[in-house]
């Protein structure tokens, strides 16, 4: 176990490097200098030397090998520079607008996962063919559907049309409503689709078989016999879409005005503030790695299959 648990750390320490290293390579090759934006404006009344001085404090005339080995180090030490727009930490920055996002991510994912068994399991007891092909054509529907486009519909009926929910200045927990269904709904489709396929592989093993034999019922099997065992496979595909949700929520919050991470991305990517891009990059990244470093972990205990073969490991 303890080889297993090294292994994992270290796969992720892996990813989260890989994933920083890329974000600085394609930020650094993006065409612009945010220095330049913010300090070469006229009203400023800059001299060019003391523009080259502010570049200096910042690191940005030194070599790029020497910016990204600075970089890697701050990130290491918990520090992610400055941003040229805001002038304050990054850290400072994401602290502020983490909270608002991991509360929507949150429920977001907890509503996608509600909706998602609550698909599997229909589409599972329905007594009548065509009612089980209408209820597992939702997924395919749902995931084809786009964030931004899907935000928007919501907000025209349910704001525009009926008038259920205020578009500006809504009450905190009603103005959640539309965000989290905006999030919901799309990340629901994969994971309902897994369940369904998961479901229906396990209800052909013998165990269950035996389990009908005994005059159990559809939804009494389903619930204690078959829904542990399907689990897993959704279990895996739960903890990517769990970290892909940081990408969803950014989109989403554009799309409602809230604040949070993606608001400050938008304003980042607006103003071309590298600092913040990369960090919004390492968060994202780091939310990935360690939602899916917890699913790993937790599949032995889940499986005890699994967890001997972690043992036999060591």
């Amino acid at each position: 176990m303890q080889r297993y648990l090294l292994s994992r750390i270290g796969q992720a320490v892996l990813v989260l490097w890989a994933a920083f290293t890329i974000a600085f390579v394609l930020l650094q090759a993006l065409p612009g200098d945010a220095l330049l934006i913010k300090y070469q404006n006229p009203d400023m009344g800059l001299s060019p030397a003391e523009i080259e001085d502010i570049r200096a404090s910042y690191g940005a005339d030194t070599p790029l090998f020497l910016q990204y080995v600075h970089s890697l180090g701050g990130f290491l030490t918990g520090n992610l520079g400055y941003s040229v727009q805001a002038g304050v930490p990054v850290v400072e920055q994401l602290a502020a607008s983490v909270p608002a996002t991991l509360a929507l991510a949150g429920l977001g994912f907890f509503t996608a996962v509600v909706l998602a068994v609550a698909i599997a399991f229909l589409s599972s007891l329905a007594p009548f063919s065509w009612l089980r092909n209408a209820i597992q054509s939702l997924p395919s529907l749902f995931i084809s559907v786009p964030v931004f486009w899907l935000g928007i519909v919501l907000i025209q009926v349910f704001s525009f049309q009926l008038k259920l929910i205020p578009v500006i200045n809504p009450p905190e927990a009603l103005g959640l409503v539309l965000p989290v269904a905006t999030l919901a709904i799309p990340i629901s489709a994969p994971l309902a689709q897994v369940l369904i396929r998961s479901i229906d592989d396990v209800r052909t093993q013998p165990f269950v078989a035996v389990a009908r034999s005994r005059g159990g019922s559809n939804a009494w099997v389903l619930s204690h016999h078959v829904a542990r065992n399907a689990v897993l496979p959704a279990l895996t595909i739960a903890g990517v879409l769990l970290g892909e949700l940081i990408g969803g929520a950014v989109v989403t919050e554009t799309v409602f005005g809230r604040n949070g991470v993606g608001q400050l991305t938008q304003e980042a990517v607006n103003s071309q503030d590298a600092a913040v891009l990369q960090g919004v990059v390492v968060l994202a990244a780091a939310a990935f790695v360690l939602v899916n470093l917890a699913v790993d972990l937790l599949y032995p205990v889940l499986d005890p299959r699994l967890k001997r073969k972690t043992g036999a490991l060591t």
